[in-house]
């Protein structure tokens, strides 16, 4: 019976080095073995970085490695399919990065190829293991704020797009790009499905690109309806330079719950000025860096428990599912309905 599980990153930027790292001191029943990049320097460096020797250009031949029992993909999207189709056939458990894919055709394609060949499937929405969210969700199912009437939450990152960003048929845009995990967020915490979106985008921080990626867009606002009633509201920012900003708002019949905070610590600065300063939060990666830990030792755990994995594919589909009806509301300045 395996004991411990052995597992290959796919993609050596910085989520995939989070996970990696991980998985070299902080994940007790797992561990990384290999590093795989199309770049060979890169696939080098990172396990270099890692303290491994073993690194690929090819995923296909981390497939035919008998030491790694599962892949972390953490590529662009437009890759994903391909690489978890094929590591399902080669019985590698899979760990896959948000947005989940391109399309829901895809999606479905990854479910049904875990699913024949025994594979867990997780995908990587780090907020639910982070331990304010799960004290929120806690809170909202003992009925400490009543009903719930909304929940809004917004990602605002500070970083400027890469180049195939900008390409929203490359990208799906901001919506998947940053905020797949306020989605997930949303249907996680209101227990429901999403029923219809009406969403705005528009291009204030990278006009320069506006007449090579006419429909580019760095700034997005997406209005939900769920099945069950409640109602949502989703606000998403690239490039806003003044720091990476996650914050949720859940509103209730007797209450409010908030989560999130724009300060990085706890660290305020009076002037003889008369100024206050007080340090803005960097990045996701020391945001959430808990949240990471815990969602690595949930896919391990689920693994050699053989329990479920606690956020699944299909959840992962239904971000791409509503990713795409926001997109397609921004075109058509329209609600648009999701069907069943």
């Amino acid at each position: 019976m395996m004991q411990k599980v052995n597992v290959c990153l796919i993609g050596s930027g910085r989520a995939g080095m989070i996970h990696a790292h991980n998985y070299s001191k902080s994940v007790p029943r797992g561990a990384i073995v290999a590093v795989c990049d199309p770049v060979a320097a890169t696939a080098q460096a990172a396990a270099a970085e890692l303290g491994i020797s073993k690194w690929y250009q090819d995923y296909r031949e981390v497939l035919l490695d008998r030491e790694v029992d599962a892949v972390l993909i953490a590529c662009p999207t437009k890759y994903h399919r391909e690489i978890a189709v094929a590591a399902a056939g080669a019985k590698k458990h899979i760990f896959c990065e948000k947005p989940m894919a391109m399309n829901v055709a895809e999606c479905d394609e990854m479910i049904a190829a875990a699913d024949q060949n025994g594979v867990k499937l997780q995908i990587g929405f780090m907020r639910r293991f982070d331990e304010s969210f799960r004290e929120a969700k806690k809170m909202i199912e003992e009925g400490e704020i009543g009903e719930i009437v909304l929940v809004k939450s917004q990602t605002r990152g500070p970083s400027k797009p890469k180049e195939w960003m900008f390409d929203i048929a490359k990208s799906n845009g901001p919506l998947a790009e940053v905020n797949s995990h306020d989605i997930d967020t949303l249907r996680w915490l209101t227990g429901s499905e999403v029923k219809r979106v009406f969403a705005i985008g528009g291009n204030f921080r990278n006009k320069e690109v506006a007449n090579t990626y006419p429909d580019f867009y760095d700034n997005v606002i997406m209005n939900m309806e769920f099945e069950n009633g409640m109602q949502g509201c989703i606000d998403g920012a690239m490039y806003v330079q003044y720091g990476y900003d996650a914050r949720v708002e859940i509103l209730g019949t007797d209450g409010v719950i908030c989560i999130g905070d724009m300060h990085e610590k706890k660290l305020l600065t009076c002037t003889r000025h008369q100024a206050m300063k007080r340090p803005t939060m960097h990045s996701w990666t020391y945001l959430f860096k808990d949240a990471y830990i815990a969602e690595d030792i949930s896919f391990v755990n689920a693994i050699l428990d053989n329990t479920p994995v606690a956020v699944s594919g299909f959840d992962g589909k239904m971000a791409v599912y509503v990713v795409k009806a926001g997109n397609q509301s921004i075109v058509e300045k329209k609600i648009i309905e999701l069907i069943k």
